[in-house]
């Protein structure tokens, strides 16, 4: 509590030699600034969720594009991308425990995220080789 009242007494203080307009355009100077460095290109790690055939798999990516597209990246954390398993190279996993098991190969995933997102680059899929359970087709 005696901290809270020496921080109002040094603000107090502070009022008299720092006016309103001065923080006002602080602050102004401060968003402007940002919003001119969200026209830069950056390159930056971001998880992006794919859905293959029903399976959903998240894959971590770098991707490089402007700073407002990223940023856009960055608050939509529910976007899924809808990718079919017949645009997709695969191979079966060799493995004893799960029989149905593919392996995504990670050149034709990487082609298949950046033809959906066409406003940034992806540059790189960071995690090892994604693995799902083979999809059941239903018999028409």
């Amino acid at each position: 509590m005696k901290h809270l009242e020496y921080i109002g007494a040094w603000l107090g203080r502070l009022r008299k030699y720092v006016s309103a307009v001065f923080v006002a355009m602080l602050v102004a100077s401060f968003v402007l600034w940002y919003l001119a460095k969200l026209n830069y290109t950056y390159t930056t790690e971001h998880t992006l969720t794919v859905e293959v055939d029903g399976e959903r798999v998240n894959v971590c990516c770098v991707i490089e594009g402007t700073g407002t597209n990223l940023l856009g990246y960055r608050l939509s954390r529910d976007r899924l991308l809808h990718v079919p398993l017949s645009e997709l190279k695969y191979r079966r996993a060799l493995s004893e425990e799960i029989p149905d098991l593919i392996e995504l190969d990670r050149e034709s995933l990487r082609n298949a995220i950046a033809t959906r997102c066409s406003d940034i680059k992806i540059v790189s899929l960071k995690d090892s080789v994604s693995m799902i359970p083979y999809p059941k087709r239903e018999k028409r």
